[in-house]
């Protein structure tokens, strides 16, 4: 997972996930037509890896109820300020307990986080624990070997008012294997009244291959499809217990 510095990470995240083109109302209104199809009544919600709850906005206006996870409570507290009332639970999404099932359970763009194949065997049965009959998992997956450039460089600019925050990375195969990435992400954080700050982040993360995912929920006891859906990159994974 990442090994992070501050608390003000959340906030940084937050900026920049929100200046990205990337539709978050289009995206949630896509999951739900794909729950919708397989649960017509599906009523509750638990987004996993919810982050700084870009999704879970529209979420919350989908269903009668909608509950952000996350590992960090930095994050939730961000997503809290975002969406009035909203119910939260920090926990580690490869095995958690919260004593309660949900119609759909969604995991939007987080599994690359996860150290192995093992790791999400363990967090899609979770998954499965939380679930309830007829419930539905979408789950968004990231790149494959294949599509891994090595040496990748990405870049931005976040403007907010006065403020302004330049984030850096670079991205090789990590030293255990082509299936792994090493991340190295540098940030500059300028406002007028506190100056300039330096931080920097690392982790590292996998490329899960269609054959990991189909193997694995069917070991779970799941039938699952790919569904290729804009304006999904790499489509997304959907599921329910066999």
């Amino acid at each position: 997972m990442y090994q992070m510095f501050q608390s003000r990470f959340a906030e940084i995240y937050d900026l920049l996930m929100r200046s990205r083109a990337k539709d978050y109302d289009t995206e949630s209104a896509q999951v739900e037509r794909v729950v919708r199809a397989r649960n017509p009544n599906a009523s509750s919600l638990l987004d996993v890896a919810c982050g700084t709850g870009l999704h879970l906005r529209s979420f919350a206006e989908r269903f009668d109820r909608a509950v952000g996870f996350d590992q960090s409570k930095d994050m939730l507290s961000v997503a809290q300020g975002h969406i009035a009332g909203l119910e939260t639970r920090s926990g580690d999404m490869r095995h958690f307990d919260l004593g309660e099932t949900f119609d759909v359970i969604t995991c939007m763009f987080a599994v690359p986080l996860l150290q192995s194949v093992a790791e999400l065997e363990s967090m899609i049965s979770c998954f499965l624990r939380h679930l309830n009959p007829n419930g539905v998992l979408v789950i968004e997956p990231w790149h494959n070997p294949e599509q891994f450039i090595p040496g990748y460089i990405s870049s931005d600019l976040i403007t907010d008012g006065p403020r302004k925050v330049y984030r850096v990375s670079h991205s090789m195969h990590h030293p255990d294997g082509k299936d792994r990435v090493h991340m190295v992400v540098h940030y500059v954080d300028t406002d007028p009244e506190s100056g300039m700050q330096y931080l920097t982040e690392t982790c590292d993360m996998t490329l899960f291959t269609r054959e990991h995912y189909e193997a694995t929920f069917a070991k779970v006891g799941c039938v699952a499809e790919h569904v290729q859906l804009q304006p999904f990159e790499r489509g997304l994974w959907v599921a329910q217990r066999a």
